[in-house]
């Protein structure tokens, strides 16, 4: 009928998605909605888990450590892994979550207050609040709080370099090194954390890598050794990395959990691609939670799970042979 205004679709393009939505749709994440031709946030300042925990935790060990960092999540993810250990969260609708109201002024002062050196954005996937976090990293900066990301890494460019200008750390989780891997069990793909990765390292962010090491779908040495190279090459060979010990849940209850024998072989393949810092994860006790200087070996941090028990670095230095550890001391 002439003179009647159609009601318009709207693209989201925070991520490789892509999602073209028409007027009341959501996005793949479940968060992003078109209001009318307006694309609009569902979750902005509706925080469903919030904790202080050790920056460890995230796990970022070269970003100061023995910190507290402020951590929070909405509901919502962009990926579907099928590993998920914060599946209630991550693959629920913002409405049947436990939320509540966080406005950015409110993170950075409760984050003041508790003492913490940080605020971690993380848990969920933080890309989906991708506005939230954005003007809370700015207000934190005004207050010298440092923002960490903790995430999968989906996310375009553009919108990346964006962030980057508010983040100070990241710690990417590389699921896989196969795009068959990403598309079967994350529902995602592998060229976009690549790039994510390469971007992050461009723009100046303290970046930390986590692989979960999944029985039977990325275990193979083969292939963890070519994602080593791929880091040394791109990223350079300080990049620290983090595998994790993967627990049967979710959708993968029928899978063992990851055997100790396996992460270590993984951390002897990684130190042998040329890669400095490797670390074992959920493995409390394990040595591969232990930092160690790349030029004289000696350990400068001793861990036990999230707890230091003791520490050797002096203004980012080896105190031992004064050679400089990438990070943030």
């Amino acid at each position: 009928m002439l003179g009647l205004t159609q009601p318009r679709s709207v693209e989201c393009t925070l991520c490789p998605k892509s999602c073209r939505l028409a007027p009341g749709q959501r996005g793949d994440c479940r968060v992003r909605y078109n209001d009318d031709g307006s694309l609009y946030s569902l979750v902005y300042g509706k925080v469903c888990a919030v904790h202080v925990d050790p920056v460890e935790k995230k796990p970022m060990f070269h970003f100061l450590p023995g910190s507290g960092a402020f951590s929070i999540a909405t509901a919502g993810c962009n990926l579907h892994c099928l590993f998920c250990q914060n599946w209630e969260i991550s693959q629920t609708d913002p409405e049947d979550a436990n939320n509540t109201d966080m406005p950015p002024e409110a993170v950075v002062s409760l984050a003041a207050r508790s003492g913490c050196a940080s605020i971690a954005y993380t848990y969920s996937e933080p890309v989906i609040f991708y506005e939230y976090m954005e003007d809370t990293g700015s207000l934190a900066r005004e207050r010298g709080i440092r923002n960490i990301m903790v995430t999968a890494g989906f996310i375009s460019t553009a919108p990346l370099r964006r962030l980057c200008r508010v983040m100070d750390g990241a710690n990417v989780d590389l699921k896989g090194f196969t795009e068959k891997y990403y598309r079967e069990v994350c529902f995602g793909n592998l060229r976009t954390v690549l790039d994510t990765l390469v971007t992050m390292r461009e723009e100046g962010v303290v970046l930390e890598v986590t692989n979960l090491v999944v029985p039977t779908l990325n275990d193979d040495m083969g292939q963890i050794r070519d994602m080593c190279r791929w880091m040394v090459a791109e990223l350079g060979d300080e990049v620290p990395l983090h595998f994790s010990r993967f627990t049967p849940m979710y959708r993968l209850k029928d899978l063992p959990p990851t055997p100790v024998q396996t992460l270590d072989r993984a951390r002897s393949t990684a130190l042998e691609a040329g890669l400095r810092y490797v670390y074992t994860g959920n493995v409390p006790g394990d040595p591969g939670e232990d930092t160690f200087c790349h030029a004289c070996g000696k350990m400068v941090i001793d861990r036990f799970g999230y707890r230091i028990l003791s520490y050797n670095v002096v203004d980012g230095k080896c105190g031992y042979c004064g050679e400089e550890l990438y990070g943030l001391f």
